[in-house]
């Protein structure tokens, strides 16, 4: 019980962090011991792991005992805390000056029982927080499905203790360079405050080279403004600006025609405060994803309606995508899954939701509708479709699988990548090729079509094929569907953001087509995240 004896030495912090030690000179009675142990107990007493913690340490000490390790620990935790708004998360929920106050009024071993129980209650949950994020990604949308990595309460402890100069801390944030350029911009966003603003709004209209008049000289400023355009005093819609609406547009997953038209405009009137928003948002939900994504991954982002393979954190193969359909039902989720097969020359077995939502309607009208697709009963045998009265049938009582078989038409178009999971997503090719033209894509019932699934399934099959061009072809000449397993399973990561960090560093922003990133930032503000003033 020495570990307990000695955390009943009194210390009195000073108004800075760092506590002062004024020891008492004669050893802490029973009394005294008891008393600093049920103080923690009580304290902790609301939070079941934290006072379970305690018990298996034999109450001793993390902050409040004599050693420099002690001290070294509250110190990096209030600066810590104190810094808090700077990762996005609201300072009032970790109640720094609270903390100070008790520890400066702290005179008995009831008072440091007390605050030990509170520094680490406010430590536990900073570092639930900013490891693992605010907010419950469920709680927020239907399509937020990601299982999100929360340690307990009892390892942050744990390795607390262990940290003997408080360092633990400074591991707790993501340590993704994404995370990193993100911070950076938001400290960048919240100068602007102080800095001056992107300048007056440019009207709506249509810009393009050779234009010139007042807009366009406010697009001209706004662009330079934003660090997309060398200062100029050239009233013209010139080479100059045309490569720099380009730029803009590259940077904001618009077609980068040089025409500054009504979706251009819209997005450079966007003000500071509003990609603050974005980014805070992306922050947090770089907090949810899994700290391990694997040296090899497949990168999905909704918002950018794009899939990329990542070696060793290098983007070594992107191509576009399609997501789903912005409607309630269709809508892709987020979540992460481990691909471990492709198909080659798939069927496609059409999902319950799509055969009595949209084919059953047809069906009862006209028996020979969508003859494309095969009827099959339970034991996969094709039915006779006139032979039955589909008028029968109720989206529920409907007993019929459906079914297309391989082929050019076939909805999976001629390959599909597959990482098992109960929303029955994967990737897929798909006949629809025109679909990749367009600027906006979401458009499938909630899987997610590649425009290029052939050198994506290149890339994949290069770790385990000598000419993997060759081999899938060989595969897909012959028509039938075919499994093929990857030796090595590699992580899928279904991502939605509108900030992220484009491949050369630079912070890129997208449009939020399903609403979510809206709905997180109403979240955060709820939880108590404030906006730093910032002008527009």
């Amino acid at each position: 019980m020495n570990s307990v004896r000695r955390t009943c030495t009194i210390f009195l912090f000073a108004a800075s962090i760092a506590m002062s030690a004024t020891s008492v000179q004669a050893a802490p009675t029973q009394a005294e011991s008891f008393a600093f142990r049920m103080a923690v107990a009580e304290s902790a007493g609301t939070t079941p792991d934290i006072a379970s913690f305690y018990r298996e340490q034999e109450f001793a000490p993390i902050w409040v005992g004599p050693t420099s390790d002690h001290a070294a620990r509250r110190s990096a935790l209030i600066k810590a805390l104190s810094h808090a708004q700077m990762h996005g998360l609201p300072a009032e929920r970790y109640d720094v000056d609270g903390l100070m106050a008790k520890m400066q009024s702290a005179r008995s071993n009831r008072d440091l029982g007390a605050l030990e129980a509170a520094l680490s209650e406010a430590f536990v949950r900073y570092a639930q927080d900013i490891q693992s994020g605010l907010l419950r990604p469920a709680q927020i949308d239907a399509g937020l499905v990601r299982a999100v990595e929360r340690k307990p309460a009892s390892d942050h402890l744990a390795a607390m203790m262990k940290s003997t100069d408080g360092s633990y801390l400074a591991q707790l944030p993501p340590q993704s360079s994404q995370y990193r350029a993100l911070l950076k911009q938001k400290m960048a966003l919240q100068s602007l405050n102080e800095h001056g603003e992107w300048g007056p709004t440019v009207p709506t209209g249509k810009y393009e080279r050779g234009d010139t008049g007042p807009s366009v000289i406010k697009l001209r400023n706004r662009l330079v403004a934003m660090g997309f355009l060398k200062p100029t005093a050239s009233p013209e819609y010139d080479d100059s600006m045309l490569a720099a609406v380009q730029a803009f547009q590259r940077a904001h997953g618009l077609e980068p025609d040089g025409v500054a038209g009504q979706g251009t405009i819209a997005e450079i009137n966007r003000s500071p405060s509003d990609r603050l928003k974005a980014v805070m948002v992306a922050m947090e939900r770089e907090r949810w994803l899994p700290r391990e994504r694997g040296a090899r991954h497949v990168l999905v982002n909704q918002a950018d309606f794009s899939a990329k393979i990542v070696d060793d954190g290098r983007v070594t193969f992107e191509t576009r995508a399609v997501i789903g359909k912005n409607t309630s039902d269709r809508q892709s989720p987020e979540f992460s899954d481990v691909m471990e097969h492709m198909v080659i020359n798939p069927s496609w077995h059409v999902p319950r939701s799509i055969i009595t939502k949209e084919y059953l309607p047809k069906l009862r009208a006209n028996p020979n509708a969508v003859r494309h697709l095969e009827i099959t009963d339970r034991r996969g045998r094709q039915v006779n479709r006139n032979a039955v009265d589909f008028n029968q049938f109720t989206a529920r009582s409907f007993p019929f699988a459906m079914r297309q078989p391989p082929g050019q038409s076939n909805a999976l178009g001629l390959v599909k990548f597959m990482f098992p999971n109960k929303y029955n997503i994967y990737l897929h090719d798909t006949p629809q090729k025109s679909l990749f033209a367009r600027e906006v894509r979401a458009f499938s019932h909630g899987c997610i079509r590649l425009a290029q699934p052939f050198d994506f399934a290149y890339a994949l099959l290069a770790k385990q094929e000598e000419d993997p061009k060759a081999f899938f072809h060989r595969v897909l000449g012959t028509g039938r569907e075919t499994k093929v397993d990857l030796k090595q399973p590699v992580p899928v990561h279904l991502i939605y953001r509108t900030a992220f960090v484009g491949p050369k560093g630079d912070v890129q922003y997208r449009r939020d087509v399903y609403g979510r990133d809206q709905k997180i930032w109403d979240a955060l503000q709820k939880a108590g995240v404030a906006l730093p003033n910032v002008q527009g």
